[in-house]
Formats: structure tokens, sequence, C-alpha cells
């Protein structure tokens, strides 16, 4: 079964951002969205992951038509099934590390699993507050969050701008395993071309949509 089937979509601000974009993730499949900037990838990756309508086309999320459907059953989504990681964390800086993660887990009434915390290597910082942690750390932080919460599809936008290589790669291993052991799918938003290879999918956005590139 399709977990996310993009058709026709096209968007525009000032100017034309896309069009004619078309694609299909399944269970367990991972696509990577590369492209020059202001392209569109970010509004794509909102368009996809019900935070923004699009001009044209359609959206079919976990066979619902997001789009033709009402704030409230797009909420659902958000909180359940869908986890977007954004270049941003928007973590609750006052609180302590722990205290993120678990607002999402109750939130969508799941346990924190102990070893995705060490995978992240983040499992020693939890009784650390937010505003005492590296702008990496926090990143693994937003990221454990979202993966507590256990959605179905990850819509990740540059998750990993503010890490090292090593630990770059690392975080990618975890997003990958995750959706291979949780039938899930992943939409990566990225520049980086050596972590967008490990996708199932690579793709380049363009004016006239998404394409395959050498």
């Amino acid at each position: 079964m399709p977990l996310l089937h993009v058709h026709d979509v096209a968007h525009s601000f000032d100017y034309p951002l896309f069009r004619n974009v078309d694609f299909t993730l399944d269970e367990k499949e991972s696509m990577a969205i590369l492209g020059v900037s202001g392209c569109g990838k970010s509004t794509l990756m909102h368009i996809c992951s019900t935070l923004l309508k699009p001009e044209q086309g359609e959206v079919t999320l976990l066979e619902k038509n997001i789009y033709q459907h009402d704030d409230e059953a797009r909420l659902r989504l958000r909180r359940y099934d869908v986890g977007i990681i954004f270049q941003s964390h928007y973590l609750f800086k006052g609180f302590f590390a722990n205290e993120n993660i678990e607002l999402s887990s109750l939130l969508a009434h799941q346990d924190i699993e102990e070893s995705m915390l060490k995978k992240l290597g983040i499992y020693d910082l939890m009784h650390y507050r937010i505003g005492d942690l590296s702008g990496g750390q926090q990143q693994r932080i937003s990221i454990a969050r979202i993966l507590a919460k256990k959605p179905k599809l990850i819509f990740a936008d540059e998750p990993t701008g503010n890490l090292d290589d090593k630990t770059a790669h690392d975080v990618m291993d975890v997003l990958l395993e995750y959706t291979e052991q949780n039938k899930g799918a992943l939409l990566l938003v990225t520049h980086n071309q050596q972590l967008a290879k490990a996708c199932t999918y690579v793709k380049h956005l363009h004016l006239d949509g998404l394409k395959e590139e050498a």
C-alpha cells in the first residue's frame, strides 16, 4: 500500500516554483530531494506533510486525500502518523532534553526506546537543559522527539545540517533503520549528495517537476 502518493502538484509564490510533481512512496522506501536553493524543496515538503495546500494537484497520505479533509483531520495525521523534522529545532528551551522527548511520546501514546537514544548518541544528555546543549546535540534531540511518537511517514528538511559528517551518516542510518523496522517511509530534503545516495530514490526538483540526474 502506498503511504504517500503525490499527483500533478504545482505551486508558486510571487513566481512559479514547480509543476507536474508526481511520485509515490511505499512502505520501507525513502526519497531524497535535491535542488538549488530557492527551487521549492522545503515548500514541496510542507505540501506533502499537510502543512501547505498546493495550488494544484493531490496529495494522498495513508489513503487520505489530505486537502479534501478539514483541519482537524490533518491535525490528527500530524499528531499520530506524520513526523516533521525542521531545519530549526523548535525545542522547549527551558525544558530538559528528556522532557522534550517525553512530551511527544505522551501525546502519541508511545514509549521511548532507549536503544534509539543510544544510536543517536544522546542517551547521556537526557538530564541536560536544552539551552546547555550544542546545536548538533539539539538537532539530535529534535530527531529523537519525532521518532519517539512512532510516525508512519517522516519528513526531514536538512536534518543533519548542524552535524559533522560521521554523526550525519549515523543519524541517516537511524532514520533509514526506523523506516525499515516500522514499515514507514522517509522524504528527505537535503543538499548533501552523499546522504541522498542512501535513499531508495534520489530526485532533483526543477520547475517542470522531479527528475533523475546522473
